[in-house]
């Protein structure tokens, strides 16, 4: 049978009406998944064990999100391997929009300072928003005798091996800052790593450690009610929340350091959920009760978009970079 150009034409046209018709039908599958999300609970993991400023600001978005967008909002505590474990776990999760990790400094030190990390930092990942940041203070347990910065210098000289400063983990921003200390100071202090702020808080206050450079919204009461003794806050001028301690800088030791947190999610989120989730994290920051919380507890909000965060993290890996190489510090993960 012989098919004429005019029959040929009109095959190729009736195909190209179905396919585009097949394509439209995908796209608005796509676009309908999306309009509808959430339709479910979010579970946003933080890779701390309860109690510090990463998992308090989570709480509180999360709070507010789950008003926001009429779902549950899960809050998993996966502290682990200088927060590694929990980041790992959210990275190789379904990019469906139901898992999200909130990180901290210590996300950008380990591109860095550890080994062989089980997942690539920008590539398996995407920033989805900013949300808080919290000034450091130097701190010591009454016991220790240590008043200010010079105390410690004299302490130094002559005892270093006693002298033991906590962090929230290894690569956390108490880690590294406390190395950057010993390092300008010509000192080696024992580094005393834990899952968490709250547990090194805890032994801080019990004298089993002789330092801490903490999140000043959880030190701030301790400090006041003389159970711990602000060294020097680690901030470049004298800090809004607290400004009669001197600056570490004032004291001679330039050393400044802070904890800030922002959510991420898969790799592969689609761009509509991202933006979304950014919206509402960003609308969550303006809630009442949230900033009351942050202005009570010294945290200052870093809302912003996906991109500004992505550009942020890029400078963070790229300061603790210099740090790491400097202090000479390596991690297996």
């Amino acid at each position: 049978m012989t098919i004429s150009r005019r029959q040929c034409l009109n095959q190729l046209v009736q195909w190209q009406v179905a396919l585009a018709a097949s394509g439209s039908l995908a796209a608005s599958s796509v676009a309908h998944a999306q309009s509808v999300w959430p339709s479910k609970a979010l579970k946003l993991v933080v890779p701390f064990t309860p109690g510090g400023t990463t998992d308090y600001v989570t709480r509180l978005v999360g709070i507010e999100l789950a008003k926001q967008m009429g779902q549950p909002v899960i809050v998993e505590n996966k502290p682990g391997a200088g927060t590694v474990i929990g980041v790992d776990a959210v990275a190789k999760s379904a990019a469906d929009g139901y898992s999200f990790v909130t990180v901290a400094n210590s996300f950008a030190a380990n591109q860095t300072l550890v080994k062989k990390l089980p997942y690539d930092t920008l590539k398996d990942l995407r920033p989805v928003a900013l949300m808080g940041m919290s000034e450091h203070v130097l701190a010591t347990h009454p016991g220790s005798g240590l008043k200010k910065l010079s105390d410690l210098k004299a302490l130094s000289a002559a005892a270093a091996d006693k002298i033991s400063y906590a962090s929230f983990g290894n690569g956390t921003s108490a880690h590294l800052s406390g190395a950057a200390l010993a390092q300008q100071m010509g000192m080696n202090w024992v580094h005393v790593p834990y899952k968490g702020q709250a547990p090194a808080l805890s032994d801080l206050l019990g004298g089993q450690v002789t330092l801490m450079f903490g999140n000043w919204p959880e030190f701030r009461s301790h400090v006041q009610s003389g159970k711990l003794v602000a060294l020097g806050m680690a901030t470049s001028k004298r800090s809004l929340y607290a400004p009669d301690i001197p600056t570490l800088a004032e004291q001679g030791v330039p050393v400044e350091s802070n904890s800030w947190n922002g959510l991420l999610a898969p790799a592969n989120t689609p761009d509509a959920i991202v933006e979304r989730l950014n919206a509402e994290v960003n609308k969550a920051l303006l809630a009442p009760a949230v900033l009351e919380a942050f202005q009570k507890g010294g945290i200052a909000s870093l809302s912003g978009t996906p991109d500004k965060f992505a550009q942020f993290l890029k400078s963070e890996i790229e300061k603790y970079a210099q740090v790491v190489r400097k202090a000479n510090i390596t991690l297996d993960a």
